[in-house]
């Protein structure tokens, strides 16, 4: 699957969004359908409210792949000084907060910060990220 990354902006924050990352919780669309409509294209429109509003919502991410940085920033990969938590949703993923390094089996490395939702029905089609294929397979753990 491709790696792609999408940025969207106002004057003062970025948002990034990872589509192979999204589980597609809906939480983004629910809690500020504003700025985020799936419905729409582009699908986000970070003019439609407040920095303060985007990067509240943004934080409630469940999968890490919205995230955002500040304009004025030079380094947009900041990392968040948290404990590691590894946390099992019902009927989902593996929901990893923190600072994480995943080493792939072809020996690709990747940093991860925040929130990484790991695929635990094994039918994802980003593994070993979570999609949101378990709603679709009925997966229950």
């Amino acid at each position: 699957m491709k790696d792609t990354t999408k940025k969207y902006t106002n004057s003062e924050v970025t948002i990034v969004w990872k589509p192979n990352q999204c589980m597609h919780s809906g939480i983004c669309f629910k809690g500020l359908p504003a700025v985020f409509d799936p419905r729409r294209r582009p699908w986000v429109i970070a003019e439609n409210a407040s920095t303060k509003e985007i990067t509240a919502q943004i934080n409630k991410c469940p999968s890490g792949a919205l995230s955002y940085y500040m304009n004025a920033e030079e380094n947009n990969n900041i990392k968040i000084e948290a404990e590691t938590i590894a946390e099992v949703s019902t009927n989902g993923p593996l929901l990893v907060y923190g600072n994480i390094k995943i080493k792939h089996s072809d020996g690709k490395e990747e940093i991860k910060n925040k929130v990484t939702a790991f695929c635990r029905c094994g039918q994802s089609s980003n593994k070993p990220y979570c999609d949101g294929t378990h709603r679709k397979v009925g997966f229950e753990g």
